[in-house]
Protein backbone atom coordinates (compact mmCIF):
# COMPACT_ATOMS: atom_id res chain seq x y z
CA UNK A 1 0.00 0.00 0.00
CA UNK A 2 1.63 3.42 -1.12
CA UNK A 3 2.20 6.20 2.24
CA UNK A 4 -1.46 9.13 1.51
CA UNK A 5 -2.75 11.72 3.16
CA UNK A 6 -6.20 12.34 3.40
CA UNK A 7 -8.33 15.44 4.29
CA UNK A 8 -12.04 14.46 4.08
CA UNK A 9 -13.35 18.47 4.63
CA UNK A 10 -12.00 18.83 0.87
CA UNK A 11 -10.45 17.21 -2.35
CA UNK A 12 -7.30 17.37 -3.30
CA UNK A 13 -6.55 20.92 -5.35
CA UNK A 14 -10.04 22.02 -4.17
CA UNK A 15 -11.00 25.04 -2.07
CA UNK A 16 -10.70 24.88 2.13
CA UNK A 17 -13.76 25.32 3.54
CA UNK A 18 -13.97 28.43 5.29
CA UNK A 19 -14.85 26.70 9.24
CA UNK A 20 -10.73 26.14 8.23
CA UNK A 21 -9.60 29.38 7.57
CA UNK A 22 -9.00 33.04 9.57
CA UNK A 23 -13.19 33.88 8.27
CA UNK A 24 -14.10 31.06 9.67
CA UNK A 25 -14.07 28.83 12.95
CA UNK A 26 -10.24 28.74 11.98
CA UNK A 27 -10.21 25.18 13.06
CA UNK A 28 -8.05 22.67 11.81
CA UNK A 29 -9.22 19.45 9.54
CA UNK A 30 -9.40 16.54 10.10
CA UNK A 31 -5.83 14.66 8.86
CA UNK A 32 -5.84 10.96 7.97
CA UNK A 33 -2.85 8.73 6.87
CA UNK A 34 -1.96 5.26 5.80
CA UNK A 35 0.48 2.97 4.01
CA UNK A 36 3.62 4.28 5.48
CA UNK A 37 6.77 2.71 5.67
CA UNK A 38 7.50 -0.35 7.98
CA UNK A 39 10.07 1.56 9.99
CA UNK A 40 8.13 4.38 10.83
CA UNK A 41 9.14 5.57 14.45
CA UNK A 42 7.11 9.01 14.43
CA UNK A 43 5.18 11.63 11.73
CA UNK A 44 6.06 15.20 11.35
CA UNK A 45 3.09 17.52 9.83
CA UNK A 46 4.08 20.46 7.99
CA UNK A 47 1.07 22.92 6.60
CA UNK A 48 2.78 25.79 4.64
CA UNK A 49 1.52 28.60 1.96
CA UNK A 50 4.40 29.17 -0.50
CA UNK A 51 3.06 31.61 -1.96
CA UNK A 52 2.83 33.86 1.14
CA UNK A 53 4.06 38.15 -0.36
CA UNK A 54 6.80 37.61 2.34
CA UNK A 55 7.56 34.09 1.12
CA UNK A 56 6.85 30.38 2.69
CA UNK A 57 4.23 31.13 5.67
CA UNK A 58 4.28 27.96 8.20
CA UNK A 59 0.88 27.35 9.11
CA UNK A 60 1.51 24.26 11.65
CA UNK A 61 4.13 22.26 12.44
CA UNK A 62 4.01 19.32 14.76
CA UNK A 63 5.97 16.55 14.84
CA UNK A 64 6.92 13.69 16.86
CA UNK A 65 3.20 12.40 16.18
CA UNK A 66 3.80 8.48 17.81
CA UNK A 67 3.75 6.10 15.18
CA UNK A 68 0.37 4.35 16.22
CA UNK A 69 -1.22 7.46 15.38
CA UNK A 70 -3.13 7.73 11.98
CA UNK A 71 -5.48 10.59 11.93
CA UNK A 72 -5.76 13.85 13.66
CA UNK A 73 -9.41 15.41 14.47
CA UNK A 74 -10.70 18.44 13.89
CA UNK A 75 -10.05 21.37 15.64
CA UNK A 76 -6.92 19.62 17.01
CA UNK A 77 -5.34 21.85 20.15
CA UNK A 78 -1.68 21.84 21.39
CA UNK A 79 -1.12 19.58 23.81
CA UNK A 80 -3.65 16.43 22.80
CA UNK A 81 -0.99 14.46 20.58
CA UNK A 82 2.96 15.12 19.49
CA UNK A 83 4.67 18.27 19.81
CA UNK A 84 4.26 21.97 18.36
CA UNK A 85 6.69 23.99 16.61
CA UNK A 86 6.00 27.80 16.31
CA UNK A 87 3.81 29.19 13.87
CA UNK A 88 4.64 32.18 11.67
CA UNK A 89 1.73 33.55 13.38
CA UNK A 90 3.97 33.22 16.84
CA UNK A 91 1.81 30.40 18.15
CA UNK A 92 2.01 27.25 18.45
CA UNK A 93 -0.89 24.45 17.17
CA UNK A 94 -2.52 25.11 14.05
CA UNK A 95 -3.01 28.57 11.67
CA UNK A 96 -5.72 28.77 8.99
CA UNK A 97 -5.14 30.09 5.75
CA UNK A 98 -5.52 33.59 6.00
CA UNK A 99 -4.15 34.96 2.18
CA UNK A 100 -3.70 38.99 1.95
CA UNK A 101 -7.17 40.05 0.19
CA UNK A 102 -7.08 40.66 -3.39
CA UNK A 103 -3.68 38.96 -3.12
CA UNK A 104 -5.16 36.14 -5.19
CA UNK A 105 -5.34 32.09 -4.56
CA UNK A 106 -3.12 30.83 -2.62
CA UNK A 107 -1.82 26.86 -1.54
CA UNK A 108 -1.90 25.58 1.10
CA UNK A 109 0.49 21.85 1.27
CA UNK A 110 -0.35 19.95 3.92
CA UNK A 111 3.30 17.24 4.44
CA UNK A 112 3.56 14.35 6.75
CA UNK A 113 7.02 13.12 6.59
CA UNK A 114 7.17 9.08 8.34
CA UNK A 115 10.26 10.05 10.49
CA UNK A 116 12.59 6.99 11.69
CA UNK A 117 12.85 8.70 15.07
CA UNK A 118 10.79 8.36 18.10
CA UNK A 119 11.95 11.91 18.74
CA UNK A 120 13.38 14.75 16.81
CA UNK A 121 14.80 16.21 19.90
CA UNK A 122 13.08 19.49 19.56
CA UNK A 123 11.56 21.39 22.11
CA UNK A 124 8.09 22.68 21.85
CA UNK A 125 7.71 26.04 20.11
CA UNK A 126 10.68 24.94 17.53
CA UNK A 127 10.91 27.36 14.18
CA UNK A 128 10.60 25.31 11.05
CA UNK A 129 14.22 25.57 10.46
CA UNK A 130 14.73 23.89 13.49
CA UNK A 131 12.31 21.29 12.30
CA UNK A 132 13.79 20.55 8.62
CA UNK A 133 17.37 20.58 9.97
CA UNK A 134 15.95 17.51 12.40
CA UNK A 135 14.51 15.99 9.86
CA UNK A 136 17.80 15.30 7.51
CA UNK A 137 18.31 12.04 7.70
CA UNK A 138 16.01 10.65 9.10
CA UNK A 139 12.77 10.88 7.00
CA UNK A 140 11.53 7.44 5.56
CA UNK A 141 8.80 8.32 3.58
CA UNK A 142 6.92 12.25 2.47
CA UNK A 143 3.46 12.63 1.45
CA UNK A 144 1.42 15.77 0.86
CA UNK A 145 -2.18 17.03 -0.38
CA UNK A 146 -2.87 20.76 -1.35
CA UNK A 147 -6.12 23.20 -0.94
CA UNK A 148 -6.15 26.67 -2.22
CA UNK A 149 -8.11 29.48 -0.71
CA UNK A 150 -8.38 33.22 -1.47
CA UNK A 151 -9.40 36.11 0.71
CA UNK A 152 -11.67 38.59 -2.06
Amino acid sequence: MAFKLIIPAFNEGAVIPKLHTCEGADLSPSVEWSGEPAETASYTLIVDDPDAPVGTWNHWLLFDIPAPVHSLAQGYKPGQLGVNGSNDFGKQGYGGPCPPKGHGPHRYFFKLYAVKAASLGLKAGAKRAEIDRALRGHVLGEVQYMGRYERK
